[in-house]
């Protein structure tokens, strides 16, 4: 198994080395490291304990949101304290020396920039900011506090407008700038490295499919089968931290 795993890492080694145009595609897999759950994972993924129908869709906001805030705000608390991991890490590293063009990212967790990485591309939205849905007040997440009314919801301290995270929730489009910087660079790299993601949720799952009728080449580092895996060049289902790492040791 240890010899089947350095052929892999030598082989996707040797992919990202011959491409000139590499971009990385990463899901909640990369964060896992780091403390934070997934979503799909049996047994232990966060839709297995909550109906995200009921606390992450957009008009489950409008109903209630109470029980919205409920759900979100001690995940958002507990998402500021944690910190990039290796996996991260060896994609800003790899940005550095000149190997990797950007990161396209499913995760509102912010930790691809903390670790360094500087081309960022986040489709879902981050955790970063919160909006007034009346009249657009942008708000700091981390300042949100004094904004939450009795009921434990966040509103606006100009119009008393309902907030929300500027993340995409269920039933709303994904960013169009994002989405059309997404679609560019998989039409034009040469190999896409898929990381900690089960490349199932759409729009985000057809890029893939987007950089490989192109003509690109196809590595996946994930935990978990996904819709790809038969035309992956490269395909690594171990840690994704060992797994970036045994890469990167190879450049």
């Amino acid at each position: 198994m240890a010899r089947e795993v350095a052929t892999q890492a030598e082989h996707l080694a040797n992919l990202i080395r011959e491409s000139s145009c590499t971009v990385a595609l990463t899901g909640a897999g990369i964060s896992v490291p780091s403390g934070i759950p997934d979503f799909r994972t049996p047994g232990k993924g966060l839709w297995e304990r909550v109906d995200p129908m009921e606390v992450a869709h957009i008009e489950a906001f409008r109903r209630d949101p109470a029980r919205f805030w409920s759900f979100y705000r001690p995940r958002l608390e507990a998402l500021s304290g944690v910190e990039p991991n290796p996996a991260h890490a060896a994609l800003a590293e790899l940005e550095r020396r000149g190997l990797l063009e950007a990161v396209i990212t499913q995760n509102i967790d912010t930790l691809h920039s903390q670790a360094g990485s500087e081309r960022v591309i986040e489709v879902h939205g981050s955790i970063r900011t919160a909006r007034c849905q009346y009249c657009g007040g942008e708000f700091a997440l981390a300042d949100l506090g004094p904004l939450f009314d009795h009921a434990g919801v966040a509103v606006c301290s100009d119009c008393r407008g309902p907030v929300k995270p500027d993340v995409v929730l269920f039933g709303e489009l994904l960013p169009g700038a994002a989405m059309a910087e997404a679609e560019a660079l998989a039409n034009r790299c040469e190999l896409m490295l898929c990381v900690g993601s089960s490349l199932e949720v759409y729009p985000v799952a057809g890029l893939p499919s987007l950089a490989l009728g192109r003509g690109a080449r196809l590595a996946i580092v994930t935990k978990g089968p996904t819709p790809y895996d038969a035309e992956a060049m490269v395909r690594m289902d171990g840690d994704v931290v060992g797994e970036l790492e045994a890469v990167l040791a190879r450049l």
